[in-house]
């Protein structure tokens, strides 16, 4: 039987998605995460450290050499320089430890995509000993400032006016640390969409188009609703996805998931965020694929086999997710409404990741989510229609 090797960090929601995918196909799955999960591994787990890559990596290979090892997979955004190097020790496909780190520091991202005259927003960094108003004005308002090496638009902020950028800045830093180097980038108009794709051979295939009709323009930029297939033009979405390919290339990243999050307008279609993952969250449970129904993760598993994952289309129907937004910081009481969300029509599913008595930091402060919300429908008006109608219904009650 082929064996697996997926890294999950403590924090993730998809263990148990990613266990089903593998029982689905006849693969043996080791989990590789922190602390063990919350369901019996047996000697299927490896306890690692994702802070240090390299030495993860080196645990697991040495794994590898007590049991072969066909693929080495990371879930989210914390195991995807683990896998990187884990994959390169082994001798199997995956990404170059280099072209994932350029993933993990989105200015470094700016900087490849830069040197490939690809389109994004004009930028800078801001280290701990530049001057931040000087930096903001060189970039030009409105402006976004925001960590090099976050997720989940945690610690993103859009500032319009110089005597704002240092109140940003401050507050920023009180999340990701006093002397971390930020990233200021020009504000991009238009409509936000996401691309969801895998990458085999260096060339990326896409599965899925996401539109975000709910997307913020600031001065936070809180995830809530991702909708496919798209609705934007077709040449529109041709020259996103373009877009979206030459960045791969222009990364070098060779193998495995990607989600590609751009800003159109008009004919122009920019990059925002390039990530060596798939999407994040649940929001994977929005998305089918074949005749089977088969789930993200059994793609992204086939794909690390070179099993030809790309050979499989998405569902011919509609699909959304709404992320349960936190309307502020405090401590989780209940979220009610939920049978009748249940019965709006087009609501396939409800899932809760935050148990009451949690403390939740709304953005930009917080990177989770309290829950996912999907939908199916025959159009995407219906699903986005039934998905902001939960958004009614459900009521999320915090105190403090």
């Amino acid at each position: 039987m082929p064996t697996a090797v997926v890294i999950l960090p403590t924090s993730t929601y998809r263990a148990t998605d990613f266990l089903k995918a593998a029982e689905s196909l006849g693969i043996d799955l080791v989990v590789a995460s922190e602390q063990p999960p919350p369901f019996d591994m047996g000697d299927r787990y490896l306890q690692i450290d994702c802070s240090d890559p390299v030495e993860a990596a080196e645990a697991i290979a040495i794994l590898g050499e007590k049991v072969p090892i066909d693929g080495v997979i990371a879930a989210d955004d914390q195991g995807v320089m683990v896998a990187a190097h884990a994959s390169a020790i082994l001798g199997l496909v995956g990404n170059p430890p280099d072209a994932a780190a350029a993933t993990r520091d989105k200015l470094a991202m700016r900087d490849r995509l830069s040197t490939a005259e690809i389109e994004q927003p004009s930028y800078a960094g801001l280290g701990p000993k530049d001057n931040p108003e000087e930096v903001a004005n060189e970039v030009g308002f409105p402006l976004v400032i925001k960590p090099i090496d976050r997720s989940a638009s945690q610690g993103v902020i859009r500032v319009d006016h110089p005597r704002d950028v240092e109140p940003a800045v401050s507050r920023i830093r009180n999340i990701v640390g006093e002397d971390a180097t930020l990233l200021v980038e020009s504000f991009l108009p238009g409509d936000e969409i996401a691309i969801e794709g895998l990458i085999a051979d260096g060339e990326l295939s896409v599965l899925a188009v996401f539109d975000k009709p709910n997307t913020s323009s600031g001065p936070h930029f809180p995830e809530t609703l991702f909708i496919t297939p798209s609705r934007l033009p077709a040449e529109t979405i041709a020259e996103a996805e373009r877009v979206a390919s030459t960045a791969v290339r222009a990364l070098g990243l060779a193998s495995g998931p990607v989600h590609v999050e751009l800003r159109v307008d008009g004919d122009r279609a920019r990059i925002i965020e390039v990530a060596a993952r798939s999407i994040g969250g649940l929001c994977s449970r929005s998305l089918s694929f074949g005749l089977m129904g088969s789930s993200l993760e059994s793609l992204i598993l086939r794909n690390a086999m070179g099993r030809g994952a790309k050979t499989l289309h998405r569902e011919p129907v509609a699909s959304g997710v709404l992320m349960i937004p936190t309307p502020k910081s405090g401590v989780l009481r209940q979220v009610t409404g939920e049978e009748e969300t249940r019965r709006i029509e087009g609501i396939t599913g409800i899932d809760y990741t935050i148990r009451p008595g949690s403390s939740v930091l709304a953005p930009p402060e917080g990177d989770r989510y309290l829950g996912f919300v999907y939908a199916r429908g025959d159009r995407p008006e219906r699903v986005e229609a039934a998905l902001r109608k939960a958004m009614e219904t459900l009521e999320v009650q915090l105190e403090g």
